[in-house]
């Protein structure tokens, strides 16, 4: 009996052993993920080195007056990023403006209105769209999209409203070609719903089913139950949707070169075309040289400032939310 009970207290020693935690091991797991987090940041700042390296000559020649001109002469060297600039953050703020409503309108209909048997079907269509190429929705908005949206829209909008005083000037059509800043607008406004509405959609399923019987229980109805319950438990992470969304909106090139109409002209009707920073990168970079080059890393510096500011402006948002 006692030579049992000895193999018993050996046996559970050696289980203990085996299966205790190895200070080798998980020192060498935190090195890891130490050097990983340290190899991104590493990357990040090698890419925003080199792109300030390229952009340098084009800051220091124009100095300020490269933010705030809006030339672009390929023949005399004088370049501006003005114009790429404005058409950026105006195309991305239409994209949030049409995008965002649409996206929890689908999110909310399909946590708390589609039937059971048509939320699995719908949810696929909406998370099918952000698996098309760019490209594809360039195609389809040049040479789709744009005639109807100049026939039907630009055409009949620009009769009405000419002449007005600052509605005539926002929404009046020099020449009414279906491409331009509100077209670049509205289709990147389909490219990020799939994104913007399938986060919130899971954040919303999340939420505990007991906070809407409870809300139902006191005789709220359903448009006080999103906008008193749901909205407010999840608006942190739809703050951060958004801004994943204006993200994408800001950094896309080839759908938007399709249809923004490639202009380096300021205008202040959003149905005439206009230019990016992405889409004057992707048109010019590859013969650029020289100057020109130079020119090109600057604005893809400013994007990238433009992001990284977003991207601030995003955790600001949702500290402030969280506090709240």
């Amino acid at each position: 009996m006692a030579a049992l009970t000895e193999t018993i207290a050996i046996a559970r020693t050696e289980r203990t052993t085996r299966t205790g935690p190895s200070k080798g091991a998980d020192a060498l797991f935190r090195a890891a993920a130490y050097g990983s987090a340290l190899l991104v940041l590493a990357m990040l700042l090698g890419i925003l080195a080199s792109i300030a390296y390229g952009g340098w000559p084009a800051f220091k020649e124009f100095g300020f007056g490269f933010l705030t001109s809006s030339a672009w002469n390929v023949g005399t060297e004088q370049y501006g990023a003005l114009v790429a600039v404005i058409g950026t953050l105006a195309s991305a703020f239409l994209a949030l403006l049409i995008g965002v409503p649409l996206s929890l309108g689908i999110a909310i209909y399909l946590t708390q209105l589609c039937p059971g048997w048509a939320r699995k079907p719908v949810s696929m269509t909406i998370e099918l769209l952000a698996a098309v190429p760019s490209i594809i929705y360039g195609m389809w908005g040049l040479f789709i999209f744009a005639p109807l949206f100049a026939r039907f829209v630009q055409t009949p909008v620009s009769n009405v409203v000419e002449g007005l005083p600052i509605v005539g000037t926002l929404l009046y059509a020099r020449v009414p070609s279906g491409v331009g800043v509100l077209t670049a607008g509205i289709i990147l406004a389909i490219m990020i719903v799939p994104f913007v509405a399938s986060i919130t959609r899971d954040m919303l399923d999340q939420i505990p089913t007991v906070l809407r019987e409870s809300a139902y229980g006191i005789g709220c109805t359903t448009w006080e139950v999103i906008r008193h319950v749901l909205v407010p438990q999840a608006s942190v992470s739809i703050i951060g949707a958004i801004m994943l969304g204006l993200g994408r909106a800001l950094g896309e090139t080839m759908a938007v070169t399709f249809v923004v109409g490639n202009a380096n002209r300021l205008s202040a009707s959003i149905f005439d075309p206009g230019s990016t920073i992405a889409s004057r990168i992707a048109n010019e970079f590859n013969e650029a040289d020289g100057m020109q080059l130079n020119a090109l890393m600057a604005l893809g510096c400013i994007l990238f400032v433009i992001t990284f500011f977003v991207l601030i402006v995003a955790r600001l948002l949702v500290r402030r939310v969280k506090v709240a």
